[in-house]
Formats: structure tokens, sequence, C-alpha cells
């Protein structure tokens, strides 16, 4: 078994103390730049690795931050983790990060899986089945920086970092109203969901600002994947044909897909028959049969505040609980009529 490289091994080659090794690999002021270099390229010449795990037992803290992803197949999430790379790489943290593939107890296990390896902090987006916020309570009692993005949870003390979702959704339900459809259906997201709520009141108080009456029986509370739009469309044709809506707000892109999907199956064209419009504008959107009128939200700079709130928290600069809102914007292509 080759021999295990250590400090000492480093510091004898330069013939320095290893004190001086350690500084310099820690970049501390009282090492010149030009040994921090020469102990920075020896170590990695002679396959010297330090061990944080002893220097994180003796400073209590690890350098890394975890991060809680709901799902990985819709295109926002990894540009938020891009975001989130991004600002970790400048400020010398590491990242872990976790699928919780929308399901509430494994979201629990991800969880917990973080927190046993000492993470300075975690980044959520929660689940769509969740329903208990206690273990996001116990994070917080514990003393251990959290903070929410995209899909939050407000009023149990923590950070949110998220897309201004019920302007958002008004803004594109009178996209649709301004072009004379009605009736205009719903797919909303899980009500439990924040995101779900948020979309929903933007779209009722668009209807209710332009006077228009609210069909209950076409707001259909489905999921955030392109299934449950799918089975939410199809909940819709199940209606007499003369309750179809003119046109469909749903609650995001994959939503969308679904519902599309379904409509197509039914043999009608979008937007003639049926517009219908997303939201978060899926990297697949614009390349629908016709392409997807949606909003824009920029996931790349919801990571990057997301996590520069978080090292603040962790490194005690500003520790103050915030609700950060980025505005989206409307993208406008051809599902909803418009060239």
């Amino acid at each position: 078994m080759a021999k295990r490289v250590t400090a000492r091994d480093v510091a004898k080659t330069l013939d320095i103390s290893t004190m001086t090794v350690s500084r310099a690999l820690n970049d501390k002021p009282n090492v010149s730049e030009i040994t921090k270099q020469k102990v920075v390229e020896t170590s990695r010449r002679l396959g010297y690795f330090p061990n944080h795990i002893a220097k994180s037992l003796v400073l209590r803290k690890t350098d890394t931050i975890g991060v809680v992803v709901p799902e990985i197949t819709h295109s926002f999430f990894p540009g938020i983790v891009s975001g989130i790379e991004e600002i970790c790489y400048e400020k010398g943290y590491h990242l872990i990060l976790a699928h919780s593939a929308e399901d509430s107890e494994k979201e629990h296990d991800v969880i917990y899986t973080l927190t046993s390896k000492q993470v300075d902090g975690l980044l959520i987006s929660t689940a769509q089945t969740v329903e208990d916020y206690t273990v996001y309570k116990q994070i917080i009692q514990r003393g251990l920086p959290l903070v929410f993005y995209d899909r939050c949870v407000k009023g149990i003390g923590a950070s949110c970092v998220s897309i201004d979702d019920e302007d958002s959704a008004k803004l594109i339900t009178e996209h649709l109203i301004k072009h004379g459809y009605s009736p205009i259906a719903h797919l909303a997201g899980p009500s439990r969901v924040l995101i779900g709520k948020m979309r929903m009141d933007g779209f009722k108080k668009a209807l209710i600002e332009h006077k228009i009456a609210i069909a209950e029986e076409l707001i259909i509370e489905a999921g955030l994947q392109e299934t449950d739009g799918y089975r939410a469309m199809q909940k819709i044709f199940s209606l007499p044909e003369s309750s179809w809506p003119r046109a469909v707000v749903a609650v995001n892109d994959p939503a969308a897909f679904g519902a599309m999907k379904s409509i197509y199956e039914k043999g009608l064209k979008i937007p003639e028959d049926i517009a219908i419009v997303g939201f978060s504008d899926d990297i697949r959107a614009q390349l629908m049969p016709s392409p997807l009128t949606t909003i824009r939200q920029n996931a790349y700079e919801v990571g990057k505040r997301a996590v520069d709130k978080l090292i603040s928290i962790i490194e005690g600069e500003n520790v103050a609980i915030e609700d950060i809102i980025i505005k989206g914007e409307l993208i406008i292509r051809k599902s909803c009529g418009c060239r």
C-alpha cells in the first residue's frame, strides 16, 4: 500500500515548517504569496490532501452547504443549482446536493443525512407532498441556518428567495383576458405548496379585477409534473363540451406540456381551439409544436441570492429573516395566439 502523503512531507520538500504549510494552505496573511504558491504547487505534485475533517472538528465549521432539490427533470432547478454553485465556489464553500424526488419522506431522510454530515447550512425547496413542517422547525430551533428557495414555508422563522408568483400568474392570465379568451381554466398546483396557492391567487385576482366570473369547475388542483397536467386536462374534457375552456393557465410548464398532449389527443389545435400558457420557461417550451407562452423565472439569480443569504447567516453578517422576491418576465410565443 502506498504511503499517505502528509503536511510533513510537503514541509520537508520545501525545507519549511509544517506550521507554515498549514498557514499557507489556509491562506493566512503571515505567509508570503510566493511561499503560498510553492506550498500549493508542491502539495498537488506530491498528492497531499489536507484533512478538512480534522479542521472542521476544531473550528466547528465544515464550509459545506446542503441543498435539497425536489426534482431534476425540470430545467428550472438545474439553473438554480448553477447559481448556488457559482457563489459557493467564489466564497470557498462546498456543495452537497440531495434529491427529494417530490416525496416528503425522502426529503426528511435527505435532510437528516445532510445534517448528520455537519453542513453549515441548508437550502431547501419543499417537495410537493410536504404537509408537516416539523422537521424545518427543528432545524431552526437547533440553530442551523436554513433558507428556502422557490417553494417556501412562511411564518416559521426562515428566509425565502422566490419569484413573484402571484403577480406573475396575474400578469399571464391578464394577457389571455386581453386577447378576449373566455372561459379560462386553471391547472393548479397543490394548495399545500406555496407556489400552488400564490399562482392560483394571481389567476383568480386577474379574473376578479376584470369582472370575469370564476368557474370553479375549471380550476383543477393537480400537481407539478407532466402526468398531473395531462390528468387535469382529461378531467376538464370529461365536462360537457359546452363547458370547455377557450384558454388554460397551467401552474408550470411541465403541467402545460401534459395538458398540451391531452389537447392534441382530443384532435384539437393550439391555439385555434384552446390557447394555453405555462410558468417557468422550461427549456422545452419553445420546442413544442405550438411554442409555449410562459413566465420566465431567473433560476440562476434565485440560486445566487438564496446561497448568498444563507452564507451571510452562517457568517453572522445578516441574520435578519427576509422574503427576497425576484421578478418574473412574460415570454410570448404562439400557444396564446400571438405571432
